[in-house]
């Protein structure tokens, strides 16, 4: 398959704790586990989640020897385009869910949304707007 719009991505990222992140981003957002891998001796533990019809998925490791955790910064957002306004229920479920509420690195998006840390304090952005590649 060539690289274009039907390519598959994947967003990995290291976690300090996958079962606090799978309760943020599987409970919270609501994504669903596509694939895991437990860890055995010497080998990597990864959670693979998202939603079945989308064309990306986040996968979660977990480095065996512990020198690998995450390194996010605050720019570092994955943003969900939600096109109305963001439920005050799923900001509380993210909560509830190991998530914290924070003021964004750069305004615009707390003029067009809501900034969530996960529990590895990747961040995550509800966004009121829509948008298409077309």
């Amino acid at each position: 398959m060539p690289a274009n719009g039907f390519a598959h991505i994947r967003i990995a990222r290291p976690s300090r704790d996958l079962a606090a992140a799978e309760r943020f981003w599987k409970q919270g957002l609501g994504l669903s586990e596509l694939y895991r891998h437990s860890s055995e001796a010497g080998e990597h533990a990864l959670l693979m989640l998202g939603w079945p019809d989308a064309h990306w998925h986040l996968e979660l490791t977990l480095d065996p020897s512990g020198t690998l955790g995450p390194s996010p910064t605050p720019d570092d957002l994955l943003v969900v385009y939600l096109g109305e306004a963001v439920p005050a229920e799923l900001v509380a479920r993210l909560e509830r869910c190991g998530g914290k509420r924070v003021a964004a690195y750069n305004p615009y998006w707390d003029e067009w949304g809501v900034t969530i840390e996960d529990p590895d304090g990747y961040r995550l952005v509800l966004s009121q707007r829509e948008w298409s590649n077309s």
